[in-house]
């Protein structure tokens, strides 16, 4: 097959779907890689790497993609400016699709590609099997954010992180306050530890105490519901009469942070409020909050999506895309997860189908449209409800 890997459009996105060491795997495969000139600059991965590596060099992006049978992508499809044409509509029929497509945030995007043929598979709807972890790039991307949230913390910190003992006196450590651990609040965790701070964090799926304690942070104790977790490992939407508990413990941990860093989600639903505005006036002058869930909402009210705000005094960094912001580890992680999946759909380079059927539940779990129909339930019945407009939404091609 021939993989064609474009150069991402949407402002800000720095990662590439495809890194250089990774090219031989396809390549002996039997596969054909085209990737367009200056598709990895950004992410430290000059054209010179790809080509020596194995890969065909595109100077123009509509002849990789009226040439690829599969395309890489790290971003939805989106309306490229340059060429006043939406890369849907430059996907030739018939073509498959790889990436983190956000279905349910580009319903009319979705339905476009239906309407071309385009076989599409979302990497956020892989189920979490064993066996497809090597494929689970929502995984990895929530690692490279946990981390980077807290290093953005204590760069725009006023004190240092850790414990420090000086003939000037003693520096103590910094407060950090964790809400939600999932991979992304365990590698804050992690990395606020490493940095020497002081660590506590909170979760409502009772497994996660044991975890939180591994690392050596203090777990915030409340009564916790039952049923706190899905069958995937996701956090389950909660009630209003539980959020309203759990904010009472965490306002009462909220005056002696110095860095909160909320990372509270709930898979296709709006990020929970864990924290008002109020409650964020009680943290200290000076402090920080990052809000890892800022896409969806916020799990502070004062978050403002995308932006860094100074509201009383307390720092608010709405920062979305904190993977982009570290673009070289970040696309060696995903481009890992990409070719997993496309070794694992495609193991051999005939043109056919020759890995699992569309009854496999990674294949069925991820595939969005195919054959010229939407087959994910959860978008097909998002599109029902009458989300998406009778025309296309402007740029996107009928």
């Amino acid at each position: 097959m021939r993989i064609g890997v474009p150069r991402e459009i949407q402002a800000g996105e720095t990662r590439v779907a495809l890194t250089p060491h990774l090219i031989p795997l396809l390549t002996r495969d039997g596969h054909e890689v085209m990737i367009e000139s200056g598709a990895g600059v950004s992410a430290r991965f000059p054209d010179a790497l790809y080509s020596s590596a194995g890969a065909m060099i595109a100077s123009e992006v509509q002849a990789l993609y009226a040439q690829a049978d599969v395309i890489f992508k790290v971003q939805a499809p989106g309306f490229n400016a340059s060429l006043q044409r939406h890369e849907a509509e430059l996907l030739p029929d018939g073509a498959s699709l790889i990436g983190l497509l956000a279905p349910l945030a580009h319903l009319d995007v979705m339905r476009s590609l239906a309407l071309r043929r385009i076989t599409s598979y979302s990497l956020e709807y892989l189920p979490r099997l064993s066996r497809a972890q090597s494929m689970d790039a929502l995984t990895s991307m929530a690692t490279v954010a946990g981390y980077k949230a807290v290093l953005l913390a204590a760069d725009r910190l006023a004190k240092m992180m850790p414990l420090l003992m000086t003939a000037a006196g003693t520096v103590a450590p910094a407060n950090v306050l964790v809400l939600g651990v999932g991979v992304a609040g365990l590698q804050a965790i992690a990395t606020a530890k490493r940095l020497g701070a002081r660590v506590r964090a909170f979760d409502p799926r009772p497994p996660v105490r044991e975890q939180v304690e591994s690392l050596g942070a203090e777990f915030l104790a409340m009564d916790l519901p039952a049923g706190a977790e899905t069958t995937g490992g996701y956090a389950r939407e909660q009630s209003e009469a539980f959020l309203a508990r759990e904010r009472e413990t965490i306002a009462a941990n909220l005056p002696s942070a110095d860095v909160v860093i909320c990372s509270a989600q709930v898979f296709g639903k709006r990020a929970p409020l864990l924290i008002t505005s109020d409650m964020a006036r009680q943290m200290r002058p000076g402090s920080a909050l990052v809000d890892l869930a800022a896409e969806q909402g916020g799990n502070c009210e004062a978050t403002l999506p995308g932006q860094e705000a100074v509201r009383d005094g307390v720092l608010i960094i709405g920062t979305t895309n904190l993977p982009a912001l570290v673009p070289t580890d970040a696309s060696r992680l995903y481009a890992g997860n990409v070719v997993n999946f496309f070794r694992y759909l495609y193991p051999r380079s005939s043109g056919a189908q020759t890995g699992p059927g569309s009854g496999d539940e990674i294949v069925a779990g991820t595939c969005i449209t195919r054959d010229g129909a939407i087959v994910n339930p959860a978008i097909r019945a998002a599109m029902h409800e009458g989300v998406v407009p009778l025309l296309p939404a402007e740029g996107v091609p009928s």
